[in-house]
């Protein structure tokens, strides 16, 4: 039998290394369905529950494997279904490249069924790479560069390929006019490192400052060591942007954990106070987090110039990659003989989480949420690949959750969209099949999205050589990261139509996939429970029932501000008494040390 493109199609692929593609399959993609069966299932057709969450799963493993990831959906609404995890990837520079298929030429234009204009659709979300194939000479040229211009640019891209192409014979292009041949699959990337005069200009910044921060983000993990190394000789503290929580390790004393609204108090503190920042790899929005305009001189490393100086007035911008720029400079750096904003530093974080225990600790009804991440932090193993999904559960994720070893964490950053908690387990343990995963998610993303894909990890979950893949449910019957916005915010009670959620057995439903399953509603379960989840010989679900009235309160909150947060709510919230007790308790561990509730 003649190839056919869509055997073309994988054959290139598997070229590349792509051993598996997260999909759902359509009519627009059956002739790339067929080549999947006659190739042996090479690469990998891995059946999501909902092209989204086949997106979502490309964007986990791209993220966790450091590869491009690769999703494929049929034309029209499968198509449409896969937007929202594409612009997750878009948002957090992460390579995906989408496969689609579309309506047969012959009827492009005639309004036939599942035909929409997929080149307008996708050229804001695929703006570095998007082309529609329509001779099979134009494939190899298009795949190769969707794939190379995803690595290079860390973002999405896409191809379209009608639904009759697929079926055709396969013929390569010709070195001819007005045909355009590709290379062979494979990619070295360099390196790049500023000019001496702008690292020299940078080394006099970090060596003039008293008071140096660091600020680091995922652009930085492959800069860890070189980040430690400028640490210790500046004395500075490092905080670490929420993309960036797993570039360094928190058992070092000088790291002072997430920044912002989910950050700690030892990261505003140092922001606060410092006279010298260096932004590492990181596009931290919030500038209300960073330091008073004026306040430090800063210098920012980045590897692509796009991102540089947008966030805070800095004197000296280095486009290059993180570790090789900080090789490039640490040797232009002088120690400092005053350790006293290191020791300043280190004694905020030492007492910080010092607070974390005591806040995990105090009495709720039924569980206290931060204890089933300080539950975790106790005993999750050093190899861990961590999710989060958006909601209250980040929150804790954030604060209360400390990397050591080579653990991995990551969540939707920028997008923070709802939902990508479990198929980023997924992705990963498809990046990561022998490391154990686990992921934190609120029981609102279970009920958009996160109890279909258990579906998907129980029909999979035997491909792994280490099965251990938890998914913790923090179940609170309320859309929680919202209401406490409408609160905090809106200074408006909880809207209990909009946010309350209906009961679900989620331990139950994981229980008739095969899972292990426990059920948590009080507080001297959730150790054992992890025990369990850990130790199981295959995926394990935590349905634990946590109090939804435990407040996430900002690191710089203070008791005013908590005061006019409770007159709002006393306005009228269904549980305002409680809610208040619940604040006062927390935030009082800040202030009574080695009191528990």
């Amino acid at each position: 039998m003649a190839q056919t493109v869509g055997d073309y199609l994988l054959q290139r692929l598997r070229e590349w290394g792509v051993e598996q593609v997260f999909a759902y399959p359509g009519d627009g993609i059956n002739g790339i369905v067929a080549s999947f069966g006659k190739a042996d299932n090479q690469p990998r057709f891995v059946q999501a529950r909902h092209e989204e969450m086949a997106a979502f799963s490309a964007v986990g493993y791209a993220k966790f494997s450091g590869r491009v990831g690769v999703c494929l959906a049929t034309s029209g609404p499968g198509a449409i279904h896969l937007l929202n995890g594409l612009y997750d990837a878009k948002l957090d520079h992460v390579p995906v490249v989408a496969i689609v298929g579309q309506t047969a030429r012959s009827a492009m234009g005639g309004s036939y069924q599942q035909e929409v204009d997929l080149q307008a659709l996708y050229k804001d979300v695929a703006s570095e790479y998007l082309v529609e194939v329509n001779v099979a000479e134009q494939l190899p040229n298009a795949l190769d560069r969707a794939i190379r211009t995803a690595e290079a640019g860390r973002c999405p891209t896409a191809l379209i390929i009608p639904a009759d192409l697929q079926e055709e014979p396969y013929e390569a292009p010709k070195y001819a006019f007005k045909q355009v041949p590709s290379s062979p699959p494979g990619t070295s990337w360099s390196a790049p490192v500023p000019s001496e005069p702008d690292l020299d200009a940078a080394a006099e910044v970090l060596n003039a400052g008293e008071k140096v921060a660091i600020l680091v983000g995922q652009g930085a993990r492959g800069a860890a060591e070189e980040v430690r190394q400028l640490a210790e000789v500046t004395g500075a503290g490092v905080a670490k942007a929420l993309l960036g929580k797993d570039v360094l390790s928190d058992e070092l004393p000088y790291v002072t954990g997430a920044i912002g609204l989910l950050g700690t108090r030892p990261s505003y503190e140092l922001m606060r106070d410092c006279d010298t920042l260096l932004i590492v790899g990181s596009n931290f929005p919030y500038s209300q987090f960073l330091p008073d305009f004026g306040q430090a001189r800063a210098v920012q490393i980045d590897l692509d110039g796009k991102f540089i100086g947008m966030r805070y007035p800095t004197e000296v911008n280095l486009v290059g990659d993180s570790a090789a720029t900080l090789r490039a400079l640490l040797p232009r750096l002088t120690g400092k003989p005053d350790r006293k904003w290191r020791e300043t530093i280190e004694n905020n974080v030492a007492s910080w989480w010092d607070t974390v225990e005591r806040e995990a600790a105090v009495g709720a009804a039924p569980v206290n949420p931060m204890a089933i991440v300080a539950e975790l932090s106790r005993r999750i193993p050093e190899n861990a690949i961590v999710t989060a999904d958006s909601g209250s559960s980040t929150n804790w994720y954030a604060r209360n959750l400390r990397m050591r070893g080579d653990m991995r964490g990551s969540l939707s950053g920028t997008l923070a969209t709802m939902g990508p908690g479990v198929p980023y387990a997924i992705g990963a343990k498809f990046a990561h099949p022998d490391r154990p995963v686990i992921a934190l998610v609120g029981d609102g993303a279970m009920q958009m999205n996160g109890l279909a894909e258990l579906i998907t990890i129980a029909r999979y979950h035997t491909l792994w050589s280490d099965p251990t893949c938890v998914i913790c449910v923090f179940h609170n019957n309320d859309l929680n990261q919202v209401t406490w916005e409408l609160r905090a915010m809106g200074g408006v009670p909880k809207f209990e139509e909009s946010q309350n959620l209906p009961e679900v057995d989620y331990a139950g439903f994981a229980r008739s996939l095969g899972f292990e399953a426990v059920t948590v509603d009080q507080p001297d379960q959730l150790g054992p429970a992890w025990d369990t989840a850990l130790a199981a010989n295959r995926p394990a679900l935590l349905d634990v029932h946590c109090d939804p009235d435990v407040p996430p309160i900002p690191p710089h909150a203070t008791f005013e501000q908590m005061k006019s947060a409770a007159q709002a709510v006393l306005k009228g919230d269904p549980d305002a008494f409680h809610l208040v007790v619940q604040g006062v308790k927390t935030k009082l561990q800040e202030f009574l040390p080695g009191r528990k509730e």
